[in-house]
C-alpha cells in the first residue's frame, strides 16, 4: 500500500512534466518555421573588442541599475518565474556546443534562494536534473552524476583542482567555497568536451565566485557590498556573510567573508537529534582585479578553517581543518582570438578524531598540497570554425600519519603509523576540440585529450609489529605507476525549427586512481576502516595493480520550447555508459565481532561488516533525466504563476559479479510551483523519492522507504533589503536519504551492539535571511 502510494504520487510528477510538452505539435504548427540562414557563424567572443567592452559596460550599469531600483520591481518581469536553473539555453540559437544541451547552469539569483535553507555548496545542485549528493558533513556533501560519485566527478572552484587530503574525502573541493560566495555553478553530465573534462568520468561541475566589477569613468572610486544573516531552527544553525569592494575604472578590490556553525540536527517525526551532524565554519577571501581595455587579470587568495565537523556515517569525525589556496586568472583577447591562463596553489592541514558523540581518541593527520596552472586558446578559425586547444598540469602532494597513543600499544603505538608517505599525483593534460556550423540547423564538436598520470609513495609501517607483514609486503614493491590516458568527445546537434533542438553525443572518458585506491595498505579491521568515502562502514584496502577506468558514454537529448524559450520547454535526457575497470571492490573478510546491519527498520539485516579490496570490474550504467517548465500566465492583481520540474532515474550494475553498484539513486521527482507579485516572490517545492530496493550485497547496503517532502520559500524585496522565509520539510517527515549511508554515530554511541539503521534526513526547520546591499 505505501510503495503504491508512493509510485502513484511518482507517477503523477512524471505526468505533469510530460504534460508541459503536450502542447509541442500545435505550437510547431503555429510557430513559423526557422528561416533559412547561410552558414551562420559559430557563436564567437574575440570579434570586436571595442564593441564588447561598451555592451559589457552597458550591462552592468543595468545590473546597477536592476539592483537599485529592486524596491520598484513590477510584477510584468520578462524572466519566466517556472525556471529554477537556466539549462544553458540561448534566446538566438547560437549556443555553442561547448555547452552541450543538457548542461544546466545555476546563476546568483537562482542560489541566492538556496540560502537560508543550506550551508552546503553541494545541495545546491540537487536542483540540476541527474544529479544527486552522497550524505556526509554538514558542508561536505559529494555530488555524484548520472551515478557517478566522487573523484569520477571533475569539479573545479575558480579554476583550481582541489584534491581531497583526507582518508574519508571529508574535505572535498566544494566545501572550500560557502554557497553566499558561489556566483554561478555550471554541471555538464555525461559526455561532457574535452576542454572542460579530463581525469573524470561522470562530468564537471564548474563554481565561481563572484567576479570583479568595475567604475565607469566618471564614477571616481566606486564602493559596494552586502550584509547578510541567515537562522535554521533545525540545528541552531546561524550563517553570516560579508562583502565588500571598491573600484575605480581600471582596478577592482573585494573582501568576501562567512561563518556558519549547526548544532546536531533532530530527525522527523518530532525524534530525537541525529549525533555527529554538527560543524562550524569560517571562510575569508580577498581578490584583486585588474582591467585593461577588454582583457582582465584576477588574483585571489582564501583562508578556509573548519574548526569541527562531525560525520554520522564516519567512524572518524573532523577536528580542524585549515587550508590556504590562492589563484590568478589572465584573460587576453588577441587579433587572433582569446587565451586564458590561470595557476593555483593549495595546501591543507587536516586532523582527525573522535568528537564527544563517539567517545574515542585515534588521532589522524593529513598534509595535503595541489599546485598546478591550465592555459587554453580559443581561435575563430572562420566564421564557422573554432578551434579550441590547452594544456593543464596538476600535482598533489599527500603525508598521512597517524600518531600514536600512550597506552595504547601495540594497536595503535608505540610508533606512528605512516598511511601514505610522501604520495605524489601529476597529471599533464592536453587536448584539441573542433567546432563547426554546417548549416542553419547542423553543428558538430570532436575532441581529443590525452592526460599522463604519475603516481609515487614510499615506504610505509604501522604502529607495531602486529602491522609488520602487510608492511613489508606493500614495501617490497615499486610503487611508481604511470598511466596514459585518451579521451574522445563527438557532439551533433541539429536544430530543425525554432521550437525544436536536438542532441546525440559520444564520450571515451578515463581517470586514473587517487592515492587511496592504489595506496592504502594494511589489511587489519581497525586500519582499513579508517579508509573509505562511502559512510558504509566498512574497511577499504588499496590495490598497486589498479588500472585507469575507462567510461563510454552515449546520449540523446530532445528539446522542445516555444520559439523565445520562456514560455515553456521540456527536455529528456536518455543515457548509458559502459565502464571498463571500474574501480569498484573484491571482498577480503568479515570482522566478526563488530556489529550488524538493519535496513531501517525494513525486516531485512546482514550479519556484520566486512574489509574489501579496491579491484578493477566491468560495469555499465543507464537511466534518464526530465526536466521542463511552463508559464502558467501573469495578472496585474494576482502575479506571475510558474511550474517547473525535474525527474532522474539511474541504474547500475557490477557485470562481473551482477550485483548492484552502490549508492544508485531511486527514481526521483522535484516539482516547484512559483508565484512572484510585485516584490514577493514565493515557492512551494515537492521532493519525491522512491524506495530504494536495489542495493549492493557486498557492501550491506541499507535499503530505505519512499517519502515525499514538502518546502515553503518566500522572499521579499524591500528597496536594498532582502527578506527572506521559508520551512524544511513542513510536515516534519521521517525519512532516510537513498545516499545517506549508515547511521555509525547513533550505532556507536549505543555501544556498537545490535543493528546499525540508514542515516535519517532532517526533520522541519523553520529558515530566515536578511540581506543588505549597499
Amino acid at each position: 500500500m505505501f510503495r503504491i502510494q508512493r509510485m502513484q504520487l511518482l507517477g503523477a510528477a512524471a505526468t505533469t512534466v510530460l504534460l508541459l510538452g503536450s502542447q509541442t505539435d500545435e505550437s510547431l504548427a503555429q510557430e513559423a518555421p526557422r528561416e533559412e540562414k547561410s552558414m551562420p557563424p559559430v557563436v564567437v567572443q574575440q570579434k570586436n573588442f571595442e564593441k564588447k567592452r561598451a555592451s559589457a559596460k552597458a550591462q552592468a550599469a543595468m545590473e546597477r541599475s536592476s539592483e537599485s531600483n529592486k524596491g520598484q520591481s513590477s510584477p510584468q518581469q520578462s524572466v519566466p518565474v517556472a525556471m529554477p536553473i537556466d539549462m544553458a539555453s540561448d534566446v538566438n540559437n547560437t549556443k555553442s556546443l561547448a555547452e552541450p544541451l543538457n548542461a544546466a547552469r545555476l546563476s546568483r539569483k537562482q542560489i541566492q534562494s538556496q540560502l537560508p535553507s543550506t550551508s552546503d555548496t553541494a545541495q545546491l545542485l540537487t536542483k540540476v536534473p541527474g544529479v544527486s549528493v552522497y550524505t556526509s558533513g554538514g558542508i561536505s556533501s559529494l555530488p555524484v552524476i548520472n551515478g557517478l560519485n566522487g573523484d569520477r566527478v571533475k569539479v573545479l572552484v575558480n579554476g583550481m583542482v582541489i584534491s581531497p587530503a583526507c582518508t574519508n574525502q571529508m574535505n572535498p573541493p566544494l566545501s572550500y567555497i560557502d554557497p553566499s560566495q558561489v556566483a554561478s555553478a555550471e554541471v555538464l553530465a555525461g559526455v561532457t568536451p574535452v576542454s572542460k573534462g579530463g581525469d573524470s568520468l561522470g562530468g564537471t561541475v564548474i563554481v565561481e565566485s563572484r567576479p570583479p566589477e568595475f567604475a565607469e569613468a566618471d564614477q571616481g572610486v566606486r564602493t559596494s557590498g552586502s550584509i547578510s544573516g541567515f537562522y535554521r531552527s533545525n540545528g541552531d544553525g546561524v550563517s553570516t556573510a560579508v562583502h565588500a569592494e571598491a573600484a575605480t575604472q581600471n582596478v577592482n578590490l573585494g573582501y568576501s567573508g562567512t561563518w556558519t556553525k549547526a548544532d546536531d540536527y533532530a530527525r522527523g517525526d518530532d525524534g530525537p537529534i541525529v549525533r555527529s551532524t554538527l560543524y562550524q565554519a569560517y571562510n575569508h577571501a580577498l581578490t584583486l582585479g585588474i582591467r585593461n581595455g577588454a582583457d582582465l587579470f584576477t588574483f585571489q587568495g582564501i583562508y578556509a578553517s573548519v574548526p569541527y565537523q562531525g560525520f554520522v556515517n564516519q567512524r572518524m569525525d573532523m577536528v580542524d581543518n585549515d587550508a590556504w589556496l590562492f589563484n590568478l586568472r589572465s584573460l587576453t583577447h588577441h587579433d587572433w582570438g582569446t587565451l586564458d591562463f590561470r595557476a593555483y596553489y593549495h595546501q591543507t592541514q587536516h586532523r582527525m578524531d573522535m568528537l564527544a558523540d563517539k567517545s574515542g581518541v585515534m588521532p589522524m593527520n593529513v598534509d595535503g598540497a595541489d599546485a598546478g596552472y591550465s592555459v587554453k586558446a580559443e581561435i575563430p578559425l572562420t566564421t564557422v570554425d573554432i578551434l579550441r586547444v590547452g594544456n593543464e598540469f596538476h600535482r598533489q602532494t599527500l603525508n598521512d600519519w597517524w600518531p600514536a597513543v600512550a597506552g595504547m600499544a601495540p594497536m595503535m603505538g608505540p610508533n606512528n603509523f605512516i598511511d601514505i608517505n610522501h604520495g605524489t599525483r601529476q597529471r599533464l593534460g592536453t587536448f584539441a576540440e573542433w567546432e563547426h556550423r554546417w548549416d542553419g540547423a547542423w553543428s558538430s564538436l570532436i575532441g581529443l585529450r590525452n592526460d599522463m598520470v604519475w603516481m609515487n609513495t614510499g615506504d610505509v609501517h604501522g604502529y607495531s609489529g602486529m602491522y609488520a607483514a602487510d608492511a613489508a609486503s606493500f614495501n617490497a614493491q615499486d610503487h611508481a605507476r604511470t598511466d596514459a590516458n585518451f579521451d574522445v568527445t563527438v557532439l551533433t546537434r541539429y536544430e530543425p525549427t525554432a521550437n525544436e533542438t536536438y542532441e546525440i553525443g559520444y564520450a571515451r572518458k578515463t581517470r586514473s586512481p587517487n592515492l587511496y585506491e592504489r595506496y592504502a595498505w594494511s589489511t587489519g579491521n581497525m586500519a582499513a576502516d579508517m579508509i573509505g568515502w562511502y559512510g558504509d562502514a566498512n574497511g577499504y584496502v588499496g590495490n598497486l595493480d589498479l588500472k585507469p577506468e575507462t567510461g563510454n558514454t552515449v546520449s540523446f537529448t530532445a528539446g522542445w520550447h516555444d520559439r523565445t524559450r520562456s514560455a515553456w520547454d521540456i527536455k529528456v535526457t536518455p543515457y548509458y555508459t559502459y565502464v571498463q575497470d571500474y574501480i569498484d571492490a573484491n571482498f577480503l573478510k568479515s570482522q566478526s565481532g563488530m556489529g550488524g546491519m538493519s535496513m531501517g527498520g525494513m525486516g531485512m539485516s546482514s550479519s556484520e561488516f566486512v574489509t574489501l579490496q579496491f579491484a578493477n570490474h566491468a560495469a555499465q550504467l543507464y537511466g534518464v533525466n526530465v526536466s521542463g517548465s511552463l508559464d502558467l500566465g501573469n495578472s496585474p492583481v494576482y502575479g506571475q504563476f510558474g511550474l517547473s520540474g525535474i525527474i532522474g532515474y539511474v541504474n547500475g550494475e557490477n557485470l562481473d559479479t551482477g550485483d548492484t553498484l552502490y549508492h544508485m539513486m531511486p527514481l526521483n521527482a522535484q516539482l516547484t510551483l512559483s508565484h512572484r507579485l510585485g516584490n514577493w516572490s514565493n515557492a512551494v517545492l515537492l521532493t519525491m523519492v522512491n524506495a530504494k530496493d536495489d542495493v549492493n550485497e557486498l557492501r550491506h547496503e541499507p535499503t530505505t522507504p519512499g517519502y515525499a517532502l514538502v518546502d515553503l520559500r518566500s522572499s521579499y524585496q524591500w528597496e536594498n533589503v532582502r527578506f527572506d522565509f521559508g520551512i524544511s520539510n513542513l510536515f516534519d517527515k521521517l525519512y532516510y536519504p537513498p545516499l545517506g549511508g549508515v547511521d555509525w554515530a547513533d550505532y556507536a554511541a549505543e555501544g556498537e551492539t545490535g543493528l546499525i539503521s540508514p542515516v535519517p534526513g532532517q526533520g522541519r526547520s523553520f529558515d530566515a535571511g536578511v540581506t543588505v546591499t549597499f
